[in-house]
């Protein structure tokens, strides 16, 4: 009980991220969005912690680090630009009620909606659309006209067996992980039949994998734990999706669950074991072409808040809190 009343000081005491503080009232402890504590913490996001100190670098046009006016300039270069800080700050719990936020969001819409572009309905990369809805879904664009035929295009493109895939297939991966994540963000009320058996196909390509079984050979990065995630896959990634989409209860979690379990420490919490792009070619055996900016918002290898709230909030929704 001591570890226990010391670990929750550590996640919701006034040292910790807002984010923090109101995912763990909320996911973990089961506290409604109106707790006078929940709401202190969700109004404080965006002005101090995390989300903050991203929005302090925003360019007065709403982008970070490149100005101008192409729709490469939000992507590129990876992974310090307008489109991975967008993804950051909306796992964060920020929404377009901050005018900061609408700047942002305005401009991956207009310029990733175009012809031709990964929100235009008709192409696309589920790795970039699926990143891109399941963000704007979260800052509250759920019933924008692109995001609409965004998810049109997800459901549209998801392979025979229930996967995704970011380059040309036939069937999917583990690694498209981006389809099923958006789609579990739209509200359960608001799932057309469409999108409830696309996550239903979805569901099931993952927990007949066992979240993990891809190939003849173990691939060792996703059993390291990352975050920010961009588009990389790891087992807390699909945990956190199939947990949330109800499925906690299924039997066939349980070996990325112990797995999830294995990897708590001593004193109760967890830490982030690589950042992205994980290039540790020993595991991966893939390399990046140009140069790119790592993004971390904590230490690798030290106790990390982010990874030890959705690991509880995980658990939580597992019945194993």
């Amino acid at each position: 009980m001591r570890i226990a009343l010391k670990l929750k000081r550590w996640l919701t005491g006034p040292d910790s991220d807002p984010s923090v503080r109101a995912r763990f009232w909320t996911e973990v402890e089961g506290r409604s969005p109106d707790d006078p504590q929940v709401r202190e913490a969700l109004r404080r996001i965006g002005k101090e912690g995390w989300a903050a100190s991203i929005l302090s670098q925003q360019l007065r046009e709403g982008q970070w680090v490149t100005p101008g006016s192409s729709a490469g300039e939000l992507y590129r270069p990876k992974y310090s630009t307008t489109n991975w800080l967008a993804i950051v700050l909306a796992d964060l719990g920020m929404t377009r009620a901050d005018p900061r936020i609408r700047r942002a969001a305005e401009l991956l819409l207009k310029r990733w909606s175009s012809r031709g572009g990964d929100l235009s309905g008709t192409t696309g990369e589920i790795c970039v659309t699926g990143n891109a809805v399941r963000t704007l879904v979260r800052f509250g664009y759920l019933e924008h006209p692109v995001v609409a035929r965004s998810i049109a295009w997800i459901v549209r493109t998801q392979k025979h067996d229930g996967g995704w895939h970011c380059f040309r297939s036939r069937s999917g991966t583990l690694d498209g992980w981006e389809g099923l994540a958006a789609l579990a963000e739209i509200p359960r009320e608001a799932r057309s039949a469409a999108v409830l058996r696309s996550i239903e196909r979805g569901a099931e390509f993952y927990l007949g994998r066992r979240l993990m079984r891809e190939g003849p050979v173990r691939y060792q990065p996703w059993f390291r734990i990352h975050y920010p995630n961009h588009y990389y896959y790891d087992l807390l990634v699909g945990l956190r999706i199939l947990t949330r989409l109800g499925y906690g209860a299924d039997s066939r979690l349980a070996p990325a669950l112990r797995w999830l379990r294995s990897k708590r420490r001593r004193d109760g919490r967890w830490a982030l074991d690589a950042a992205h792009p994980d290039l540790d070619l020993k595991l991966s055996g893939y390399g990046l072409r140009g140069i790119v900016y790592p993004m971390l918002i904590e230490q690798l290898h030290e106790p990390s808040r982010w990874a030890t709230v959705e690991a509880l909030s995980v658990l939580a929704r597992a019945g194993q809190g």
